[in-house]
């Protein structure tokens, strides 16, 4: 975990100092702030510009500061079926100790198990954007029943009529179809026509 002060003027960063490390003193926050990085996986984020809106609560305690409370803002991506965009609402339970460095729990942990107050500040958005990311669906969809695109022409299903299909040229009587001008084609799971039994005839 970074050692770097906390920038004072983010909206991701709180002071603890009004709080005077007195055990039970607690201070609500509502505050949006903006996302600097996307915040998400490849296929679905929270995008770089969008708003974060926190609703947090900071408890003075023994061993740091506690933070509770939760985080909500909009993902944009893709439906991982059909590739139509899509944006779906995202939250997030916070909830974690920030030790004072000074703290038996600063002095027996590392940094990666209970993050520092640095200064008397805390900078929330590592903590979100973690906890942002693993509430994120790792294949996202436009609705649970989206049928996807057709594997042949690559439109989407939901754009095509119902009952759409494609007919496949069976390469085997290919040129018979050409030499006689007879469609050799066939639609998915039926059997080609066979020369000589009344389904295929060329005269």
């Amino acid at each position: 975990m970074t050692s770097t002060r906390p920038n004072h003027a983010s909206p991701w960063v709180f002071d603890t100092r009004p709080m005077g490390r007195r055990p039970g003193t607690m201070k609500p926050y509502r505050v949006s702030a903006p996302v600097g990085e996307p915040m998400g996986i490849e296929v679905i984020a929270v995008p770089k510009g969008a708003d974060i809106d926190l609703d947090v609560r900071l408890e003075s305690v023994a061993e740091g500061v506690l933070v509770s409370g939760s985080a909500t803002g909009t993902a944009d991506g893709e439906c991982a079926r059909c590739l139509r965009d899509i944006s779906v609402p995202v939250s997030a339970d916070l909830r974690e100790l920030y030790a004072y460095p000074d703290s038996t729990t600063a002095a027996t942990t590392d940094d990666d198990e209970y993050p520092r107050l640095i200064d008397d500040l805390i900078d929330l958005e590592p903590l979100v954007r973690d906890e942002i990311v693993l509430t994120l669906p790792l294949a996202p969809l436009c609705r649970p029943d989206c049928p996807g695109l057709c594997s042949e022409c690559g439109e989407r299903f939901d754009d095509l009529e119902p009952g759409h299909s494609h007919e496949i040229l069976d390469p085997r009587w290919a040129d018979l179809a050409a030499k006689f001008g007879v469609p050799g084609s066939v639609t998915p799971g039926t059997k080609p026509a066979v020369p000589g039994s009344g389904a295929f005839n060329p005269n």
